[in-house]
């Protein structure tokens, strides 16, 4: 019998709950339908702060309508923008963890997706804001038109970069599978 699947998500937050309590500062790079979002907000409730991004308006207000349903009174400042300009309005402020889902928004248009430019851009932004002892977590989609590129990016980024790689998941992941990266600055 096969192993079971991983989870990726559950797992990216796994990795960053350690790093994360209230008062503290996230940011979600690609916030999506704000799922990863929401686990940021609780996480840093009360008292905290969420930094979300996404370039798509509806990736917004899906996000946005999450947060407001689930009412977690942690302040969530929202960037309708590509997450390689986030240093430009994060430059003063220090995250204790930040997340990258890559690819595209689910039910909705397939093509709007992330790139390699624009996301190893972000995540050297991303790092730069980090405090000591915080982590970041980036899932690549490797099955979609354009995933497999922007991984290699991703994979290529973080053997130059000035981060430590705690974990890379699944270990020896299937062709077009995703994979999950968790690292820390150095």
């Amino acid at each position: 019998m096969p192993a079971p699947a991983i989870d990726l998500t559950t797992r990216a937050h796994q990795w960053l709950e350690p790093v994360l309590a209230p008062g503290g500062t996230a940011l979600d790079a690609t916030c999506g339908n704000g799922h990863d979002t929401l686990f940021l907000a609780r996480a840093v409730a009360p008292g905290g702060t969420v930094h979300a991004f996404d370039l798509q308006a509806a990736a917004i207000e899906r996000s946005r309508r999450r947060l407001d349903a689930a009412a977690t009174g942690t302040a969530i400042q929202w960037y309708q923008r590509d997450h390689a300009g986030l240093a430009d309005v994060l430059e003063s402020i220090r995250l204790d963890a930040a997340m990258f889902n890559l690819g595209w928004l689910p039910r909705s248009d397939s093509n709007i997706i992330t790139t390699p430019a624009s996301t190893t851009a972000a995540l050297a932004a991303a790092v730069a804001l980090l405090r000591p002892g915080a982590r970041l977590t980036v899932i690549c989609y490797r099955g979609h038109a354009g995933g497999a590129r922007e991984a290699a990016a991703v994979r290529a980024w973080l053997e130059t970069a000035r981060i430590r790689l705690l974990a890379r998941e699944p270990d020896q992941p299937a062709p077009g599978a995703p994979v999950l990266y968790a690292i820390e600055p150095l």
